[in-house]
Parts: structure tokens; sequence; C-alpha cells
């Protein structure tokens, strides 16, 4: 979804469209081999296994793809001089801390396979890639889908009469498109490194963000507020996923846009 935003935003630059299975992460050696043929200014590494719940039962495959692809990814970008912008998560974090979460702040405690994993590949490029930005993400959704914003949209279609949306959990809804200019600004910043959080500013709980997805999609949708115990799931959801921007402050950069003006952007193009 991200890959398809960024193909979209970057579309003046000379873009080289890696996905399996010309290019695979866990191949160190053939990635490497691909990228000096392809010898980019900078690699986006968006690949991940992202289906948390998965990772808690394919727990080799979770580590061998967001652990030992980003270890790959981040050795080939540093033997060849490369920049890298890596994808990460808000999952990193244990999720229960009182306030949002900034770049500064310890990761590493998360409580699923998925944040472990993607931790873990974090600090492999930290260690193996000088020249890199990681930036975090969360509660993302962008043209395509599959999203919140896409799965609410189509549950809204008259046939419930109420739908119940969990309530006690806290984030940063998130558009690929504002993700995807920032990402651009850092790829045009060659002098900036280090860790990056980019979702969008405010915050809301998944029923606030239903009520908003139907406010502006014109759903007149009922929906009744529950717990995150009312759905248990193999991987915990983090209460707290904010994620403050202090990096981008502290360079200088634009903030990121609020939550529901990039809401009402995305709503006005995506057909549903």
């Amino acid at each position: 979804m991200l890959g398809r935003t960024l193909q979209r935003q970057l579309s003046r630059h000379s873009l080289i469209i890696a996905d399996l299975p010309e290019w695979d992460i866990t191949d160190a050696g053939g990635f490497s081999r691909k990228l000096a043929e392809a010898a980019p200014d900078a690699v986006i590494h968006c690949a991940a296994m992202t289906a948390v719940d998965k990772c808690e039962t394919e727990q080799d495959l979770a580590y061998r793809l967001n652990a030992v692809g980003s270890q790959n990814v981040a050795m080939a970008c540093h033997r060849l001089g490369i920049r890298l912008i890596a994808i990460s998560t808000d999952y990193v974090f244990d999720g229960t801390l009182d306030r949002p979460y900034h770049e500064f702040d310890t990761a590493g405690g998360a409580a699923t396979v998925y944040g472990a994993s993607k931790f873990a590949g974090e600090e492999a490029i930290r260690t193996h890639c000088p020249d890199h930005v990681i930036c975090r993400i969360s509660w993302l959704y962008g043209p395509g889908g599959p999203s919140f914003v896409h799965a609410m949209m189509k549950l809204a279609d008259g046939t419930r009469p109420v739908l119940k949306v969990v309530d006690d959990q806290r984030g940063n809804p998130t558009s690929t498109l504002a993700v995807a200019r920032h990402l651009e600004l850092l790829l045009e910043h060659r002098e900036l490194a280090g860790t990056f959080h980019l979702t969008c500013e405010g915050e809301a709980s998944w029923a606030e963000f239903a009520r908003e997805i139907f406010r502006l999609g014109g759903k007149e949708q009922a929906i009744v507020p529950c717990t995150t115990a009312e759905f248990p799931r193999p991987a915990p959801r983090p209460l707290n996923s904010r994620l403050e921007k202090r990096m981008l402050r502290l360079c200088g950069l634009p903030p990121m846009p609020h939550w529901q003006e990039a809401l009402a952007e995305f709503m006005a193009q995506e057909p549903f």
C-alpha cells in the first residue's frame, strides 16, 4: 500500500520497483548482486511481514523477513555506499506509556513477535548501515488498501444496524499520501540520518476514527464503543500507539498534517 503510493509520489524520480520473486531480501547474496547491478542512489525498504497475528504463529518467518531481511538490505547498502530509508512501526514500543512516544524513548520492549522482529531489524540497520533513516509509522491507510478505512466503508453497507469498534486504543491515523510526501523530503535531505516518526498529528481511538470515516463518507452508521478485551487476538494490540514527531521538529522539517485533514483528502480521492 505504501509502495504503491510512493510510486505515484516519486514520479519525478527514476524508480526501480523491487519486489518478489526477482528481489528477495532473505537471499543475502542474491539481493546484494541485484542491488549492485541497479546501483541506485537510495533504497526505500518497505518489505516486511506485517500480518501481526500471523507473526505469532510463524515466528521464524517473521524474524527471517523483518530482522534478517533488514540486515541483508543494510549490509548490501553499506557495502555499495547506498543511502537506506527503512520503514518501521509503533509496535517496537510496548504501548503502556501514558503519553506519545518520541524518537528518543527506549524501544525494544515489544509485546508481540511482530514488534520484536521489527525492532531487531531496526537494530541491524543501525549496526550495519550508518547512512540510514528509519521511519516509524502506524495506523496506516492509503489508496487501494487494505486498511481500517476500507474495512469500515465496506462494513457500513446498510446491513448492520450497529458496529462494535474498539475505543480504548489510541493512535495517530496516518495516510500513505502524507508519509510518502515526507519520505520524499527525507530523500532530498541527504544530510539527515537517524530515526523519525512519520504519523499524522492529532490522535483518536479506533471508534473515533470510524466515526470520522463515516461522516466524511456520508454513511449513517451507528457505532457502539467496546474494549480491547472484547476482541482478543493472538497478538496483543498496544493501547497506546501515539507517536510524537520530535525529530521533524528538531531538524526544522515541516510537520505532518493533522489526521482529520489527511483523511478528508484521502476520502475525497478514493473510490469506495
